[in-house]
């Protein structure tokens, strides 16, 4: 008797490592184009699978769980999970998962080359170089933002919060960080003599400003015209986060207007969209979600997505199952 290979649907390609991982115990698909699906796309192309690995960019919810009937568990190719209704895939009994962990340091590295670029003009003045119109050095050009012994201020202090922050042990910054929970992080406190301060508090001591906290209904639009104010003028906001905790029409208003100094973004209120007038300032440095982009961090993603689905589909533990009630 053949054996009976579970179903599986990738909605994007992935590093062949994970696929391969796949491969070896199910029958699987992968969107063939290098592009994300519409909606109808997506609905239609999950509708035989009994599991699916999905992009952040995905909505799980209701409607994608009625269109997918025999689905038994699904993989987010992503930390983040605000894309994903765990509550209605719980009550249905569909295990769903994430991939932490494995991209902490890529996206912590590339939160410090957002804040470099940032404080030291790299893209401005790397433009100046490439149109052939500088005329030579001169003492008061490009004057940049110092980093060494100012205050980094972390919002939301998680894995990749936490490894920002160790970074920062060259720099020799003073580190303030905010907890929604209310808990310490007694690594920075122990290692950096890190602070635990309110988040206005945070905004005002600030030199630097990095956001690292999950996509909730209390932190959407955190960063909005009025908490902007509450920076110091010479302040640079770095996001590699998610977008929408910054409401990016008010982060332009306060970069064309002087109300900070600069900023760095790897994600964006309407990805792929920026906000009007965003890309015209010189005062911010823009990169396209780029966060875990490293050879290793995409396949160790990948990796982990895969386990976690086999898991769900062979009956084994998941290793980074988001709602494991529906195991028992």
């Amino acid at each position: 008797m053949p054996e009976i290979r579970p179903k599986v649907y990738v909605t994007r390609r992935l590093p062949q490592e994970g696929l391969d991982l796949l491969a070896a115990s199910c029958d699987v698909e992968v969107n063939p184009e290098d592009r994300p699906l519409t909606r109808a796309e997506l609905l239609a192309a999950v509708a035989d699978a009994e599991g699916v690995i999905g992009l952040l960019t995905e909505r799980i919810d209701a409607a994608f769980l009625d269109a997918a009937p025999k689905l038994r568990g699904y993989a987010n190719y992503a930390v983040g999970f605000d894309n994903i209704d765990v509550a209605e895939a719980t009550r249905r009994g569909i295990p769903v998962s994430n991939t932490p962990d494995v991209l902490t340091t890529a996206t912590a590295e590339l939160a410090w080359t957002l804040l470099l670029a940032a404080a030291r003009r790299v893209v401005e003045t790397d433009a100046v170089m490439r149109s052939g119109s500088w005329t030579g050095w001169g003492p008061l050009q490009f004057l940049g933002a110092d980093v060494t012994g100012r205050t980094l201020g972390l919002v939301g202090a998680g894995r990749i919060g936490t490894a920002m922050a160790r970074m920062s042990r060259g720099f020799d910054m003073p580190v303030l960080y905010t907890s929604s929970s209310g808990r310490r992080n007694e690594i920075l406190e122990r290692e950096l003599k890190a602070e635990l301060v309110p988040f206005e508090e945070l905004l005002a001591r600030s030199d630097f400003v990095s956001v690292h906290t999950p996509l909730t209904p209390s932190t959407r639009h955190l960063f909005r015209a009025e908490t902007l104010r509450l920076m110091k003028p010479t302040a640079i906001l770095v996001n590699t986060a998610r977008g929408p905790v910054v409401k990016e029409d008010d982060l332009a208003a306060a970069l064309r207007q002087g109300v900070i100094a600069g900023a760095g973004l790897d994600v964006y209120e309407n990805e792929p969209r920026l906000a009007q007038g965003l890309a015209e300032l010189k005062n911010v440095v823009l990169l396209p979600h780029v966060g875990s982009a490293t050879f290793a961090a995409r396949r160790d993603m990948a990796l982990l997505a895969a386990r976690n689905l086999l898991a769900m589909l062979l009956g084994g533990t998941p290793p980074t199952c988001l709602n494991p009630d529906v195991l028992r």
